[in-house]
């Protein structure tokens, strides 16, 4: 008698049902607003810091938080103008302990807007407490709002290019043109130089906006983060500000969720712009109203990166996996000379003063704070995968040659590098800038040994190259 084949089916099944196929990856977001509440607040991205009694646009932290079986991350990008490690990590040790997850899982970033209060640094004023309280309070929040919300989901790679808004802003002189510096030497090069004494710029650009795009687990949109090489763009009323960074999250909802987004999170993280700035040194660009190139800039943004996601792929189960490591650099000191000179500088009168270069009293002061620096500092690192896409984290502000060589290097198809992430310890050029001179190298501006970017490169390729040989 045949068993027929129907009833066949049925028993195997029985015996072995068949697993129904589900997204491995989960990802979940969260924004939680950090604006002040209180007037005034001060906006230290500058020499002369000035005092906000508003604000143009919300300032936010937006997380985004990964998990694949025991691989799990969360990445928070905050409108802020840094934050120091030790602030860092009394976020991550609340946001652990209300979680679960390991701080070592955790990347906190500043986007470097330079119109942002500190919660940093800052004086006892009543705003200036509040406005750190509460920063530090719902920065914790999105952290744990994000993992609380993970879902099934897939991911999508990308990378999308916007040229024509980078620009380097370290350039070669005239002959006989350059100023000397605050510590009475000349240099090779100067950052912002006047238009009518450039010869060259002294370093290239990186174009790419780098993308990782989610899906909910029905197609529709979860979330993005994007990653792009270019400082602040500025042209601010000095009231408090997200910059583009934050006008890009708003009209990215709309390009990639349509006109009813619903709770898709975009999120601009800050790359390697240390030396990239938005300057059109060559150009003829119009003048602009306030805030109307910050628009600008995100429009062109978010229309690139809605172009780059078009015909993505996904990926429902990418590996998801961190590397952290603390790494001691030496901190620069400044010999006897320089020491003679700050004191010498700093007793001066306001009229004797004047024959000086320009900013010599800061950098006084800021060559006596490296006196009492301690010898070494212990910085983060972090090297993250998801999927095909590689990510390096790094505590300072990094010249865009750095990020272009770890690009390069990274064994994944994808890699961005998000800077200011879990501290902040100044500028990072490679050594050969270094022997140019200029602001990012000055000794106050730059405050770790001149070969760290070797060291630091070194660490990230290690820790990804394990990350790249994990099994799945």
């Amino acid at each position: 008698m045949k068993f027929p084949l129907a009833l066949f089916i049925l028993a195997f099944t029985a015996l072995f049902p068949l697993t129904q196929s589900r997204a491995a990856l989960e990802a979940g977001t969260a924004m939680v607003e950090i604006t002040p509440d209180e007037w005034p607040v001060t906006l230290r991205g500058s020499f002369s810091p000035k005092g906000a009694t508003s604000a143009h646009d919300p300032l936010n932290a937006r997380s985004l938080a990964l998990r694949n079986g025991e691989g799990r991350v969360v990445i928070t990008v905050v409108d802020i103008l840094y934050l120091a490690q030790d602030v860092v990590d009394e976020i991550k040790k609340d946001a652990a302990a209300a979680t679960g997850w390991d701080t070592s899982e955790m990347l906190i970033s500043g986007t470097h807007t330079h119109s942002a209060p500190n919660i940093s640094e800052g004086n006892d004023a009543p705003a200036e407490v509040a406005f750190r309280k509460k920063a530090r309070k719902n920065i914790s929040l999105a952290i744990q709002t994000a993992i609380k919300n993970l879902q099934p989901a897939q991911a999508g790679f990308t990378k999308g290019e916007l040229k024509e808004e980078v620009f380097n802003r370290r350039w070669y002189l005239e002959e006989g043109k350059m100023p000397a510096n605050p510590f009475g030497e000349i240099d090779t090069v100067k950052m912002n130089p006047s238009r009518s004494t450039i010869v060259s710029p002294a370093g290239p650009t990186d174009p790419n906006i780098e993308v990782i795009n989610l899906q909910k687990a029905n197609g529709k949109p979860l979330g993005l983060l994007a990653n792009y090489a270019l400082h602040y763009v500025g042209g601010t009323d000095g009231s408090v500000s997200a910059d583009y960074y934050g006008e890009f999250s708003r009209l990215i909802a709309n390009r990639i969720g349509g006109r009813s987004p619903g709770d898709f999170l975009g999120i601009m993280s800050n790359g390697t712009s240390g030396d990239i700035n938005n300057i059109d040194f060559d150009g003829t660009r119009p003048p602009r109203a306030k805030f109307e190139q910050i628009g600008l800039v995100a429009t062109k943004a978010a229309d690139e990166v809605w172009r780059a996601t078009k015909d993505l792929k996904y990926d429902k189960d990418p590996q998801v996996g961190i590397r952290e490591r603390r790494v001691t650099l030496q901190y620069r000191k400044p010999d006897e000379a320089l020491v003679k000179r700050a004191h010498e500088i700093l007793a001066m009168n306001e009229e004797e003063r004047k024959s000086l270069p320009r900013l010599a009293d800061h950098y006084a002061v800021r060559t006596l704070a490296a006196l009492e620096n301690p010898d070494t500092v212990d910085v983060v690192i972090q090297a993250i995968r998801i999927g095909d896409q590689a990510i390096f984290a790094l505590p300072f502000e990094v010249l865009v040659e750095i990020g272009i060589d770890l690009k390069k290097q990274s064994p994944l198809k994808h890699t961005m590098i998000i800077e200011l992430a879990n501290g902040a310890f100044g500028y990072l050029p490679p050594p050969h800038q270094h022997e140019l001179g200029g602001y990012e190298t000055w000794l106050g501006t730059n405050k770790v040994q001149k070969d760290a970017s070797v060291i630091l490169t070194k660490h990230l390729l290690e820790m990804m190259g394990e990350l790249a040989q994990e099994a799945p």
